[in-house]
């Protein structure tokens, strides 16, 4: 077993730092912790990119949960977001446990996406509005988990 480290944070990067905002906070309860635009050059040498980069990193906090919502202003960086399939190497998802109704009714209002076919009665999945997943589970899901060791 690996000593010495400790959860820090999940990073994603958005396409408008503010709807994102929106979204986390007000549909699934994440609270601003703080945000940061540090300089260009030490966040390129960082993140493995060259030239402008205009980044603003926000911090929000779910319980333990810090997602860390990355923002790049420079014209450069503007991308297309990619919808990706939960079947690709990476990382595919964030779960969160819920009150899947309330949470699903706010989800479009917000700009984000239900995806009523995913939906088993027990779980279902939604997409953020730059398309990231978003997998929700019932509030007695987390209480599940938190009594197994």
């Amino acid at each position: 077993m690996a000593t010495g480290a400790v959860w820090n944070h999940l990073g994603q990067c958005v396409g408008d730092l503010e709807r994102s905002r929106r979204f986390y906070e007000e549909v699934l309860g994440f609270t601003f912790w703080r945000q940061i635009a540090p300089p260009d050059e030490n966040s390129a040498r960082l993140l493995g990119l060259d030239g402008a980069l205009g980044m603003t990193a926000c911090y929000l906090r779910h319980g333990s949960f810090v997602l860390e919502l990355l923002h790049f202003s420079a014209p450069e960086r503007h991308h297309t977001a990619v919808r990706r399939s939960i079947d690709e190497p990476g990382l595919t998802h964030i779960s969160l446990s819920c009150d899947i109704e309330s949470v699903c009714a706010r989800v479009s209002d917000f700009g984000g996406e239900v995806l009523h076919d995913t939906n088993i009665g027990v779980a279902v999945f939604i997409r953020d509005p730059d398309g990231q997943l978003v997998e929700l589970l019932p509030l007695s899901y987390a209480e599940y988990v938190a009594t197994v060791e």
